[in-house]
């Protein structure tokens, strides 16, 4: 199953920014931490991989 979310543009007179948030069924599943570190991959125009920069170990996840 997929989760859809909106890209979000802030506009400051010092900056331009573009937010995505992530829904809380996936950080949570994830074990997402604040101030973990991420990076983007670029897989090509229609698809990014985000990878944690520190791996955790794998869990399954329930069904």
């Amino acid at each position: 199953m997929g989760y859809k979310v909106k890209l979000q543009k802030i506009s400051r007179p010092t900056n331009k920014s573009f937010f995505i948030s992530i829904p809380v069924v996936l950080v949570e599943s994830m074990e997402l931490e604040k101030g973990e570190e991420f990076e983007w991959i670029l897989e090509d125009k229609n698809n990014m991989i985000l990878r944690r920069v520190q791996q955790k170990k794998s869990r399954k996840l329930p069904q």
